[in-house]
């Protein structure tokens, strides 16, 4: 089937799956472990997401170790330290949305692998660590319902609150959830978080701290995320468009530096496939197709007007992301509509007012 989809996207792009996922499977570790790239630090939201493209390249048991490598290394909290070289932590801040965002590659996971089968073995096996992870995401989250961002290595919460990493987390319950609904698990607590951070961006945006209004994802992660969509998330691109991205170049990491990365310029195509706007998202594609090194794998970033990559490693995430915009664009997996604003709303989750959390 991947065979086949790739022969169509090769009517459109010169994009090779098997050189983008087969740069990760070379960085990953005997371990597991995923660094940004060679002799770079690891950090867990990054390794997961560098796993999921290794699924989309077909790379099940490399994804699968890099998954059981975050199991081996939860905090009892339930978190991870936001960095690592070779399995030792270097930064112990721990972030919430780093520890959240293993449900949407557990998710993603089943969906290519297992979901035709029925097949839930492997979110039985990690169904604690999924747990522990998501429980220690929203034990940070405010009664009014953002979530806060970290806590310092000496364990005192850092109360500010990032659009960002919020709806990151957004995804990432909606992911949570549905693996609970697939074990048959009753997770209200969970449902409750999701339903007040929501609420929060859609209706209280302002509470986010706009200091980091200058980089992109600010501006599309929450229709990333499916946290906005309709006519509010078509209003939010139309605002910022000309802020962040640069005509036949792609999207600025940050809105003030002529710096265009191929990690935002793919989850921005991500997020216009997601509300449905395929057409344009395809244009944003085209325009890094050629911004490769001869092996195939893209560019981290570069600078404009004059074309200086930097910077010069070949990163993990990069690439499997690259890979995450062509699944929504062509359709190369049964996870293709991860993503898919239209596919969340067939999906309904069940309020369990007043009910407890299965432990």
């Amino acid at each position: 089937m991947i065979e086949t989809k790739q022969l169509e996207l090769q009517k459109d792009l010169t994009l090779n799956i098997d050189s983008l996922a087969g740069m990760v499977v070379e960085l990953q570790h005997k371990s597991g472990e995923i660094p940004w790239h060679k002799d770079g630090k690891t950090d867990p939201w990054d390794l997961v997401e560098s796993a999921m493209g290794l699924n989309i390249g077909g790379f099940f048991k490399e994804s699968e170790k890099a998954f059981l490598w975050l199991a081996k290394n939860q905090n009892p909290d339930g978190s991870w330290f936001s960095s690592y070289i070779n399995g030792i932590p270097q930064d112990r801040t721990t972030e919430t949305h780093m520890a959240a965002y293993i449900a949407t590659g557990l998710f993603q996971t089943w969906l290519i692998r297992w979901r035709e089968n029925d097949d839930t073995s492997f979110l039985k096996k990690m169904w604690i660590t999924l747990k522990k992870a998501v429980d220690f995401a929203i034990s940070l989250q405010t009664e009014r319902g953002e979530i806060y961002w970290a806590k310092s290595p000496e364990g005192n919460v850092d109360q500010m609150a990032l659009l960002t990493g919020s709806s990151s987390i957004y995804m990432s319950l909606k992911c949570a959830i549905s693996i609970a609904h697939i074990l048959g698990i009753n997770m209200p607590c969970w449902e409750r978080a999701f339903d007040k951070l929501g609420r929060t961006i859609r209706e209280e945006i302002h509470i986010y701290n706009i200091s980091k209004s200058r980089f992109s994802m600010y501006w599309f992660y929450p229709i990333l995320s499916g946290a906005l969509t309709g006519e509010a998330a078509f209003n939010r691109v139309e605002k910022y468009w000309k802020k962040y991205v640069v005509d036949g170049q792609g999207v600025r990491c940050v809105s003030d530096r002529p710096w265009i990365t191929m990690a935002e310029t793919s989850e921005f195509v991500i997020a216009l496939a997601a509300m449905g706007n395929t057409k344009l998202a395809r244009i944003l594609f085209s325009w890094i197709q050629e911004r490769t090194y001869d092996d195939g794998t893209f560019w981290c970033g570069y600078t404009f007007p004059d074309m200086v990559i930097w910077p010069q490693e070949k990163i993990s995430w990069t690439n499997a992301v690259v890979l995450m915009a062509a699944d929504a664009l062509y359709g190369l997996t049964p996870a293709s509509n991860l993503f898919s604003h239209e596919s969340w709303d067939r999906f309904k989750f069940k309020g369990l007012e007043g009910a407890i959390c299965v432990k």
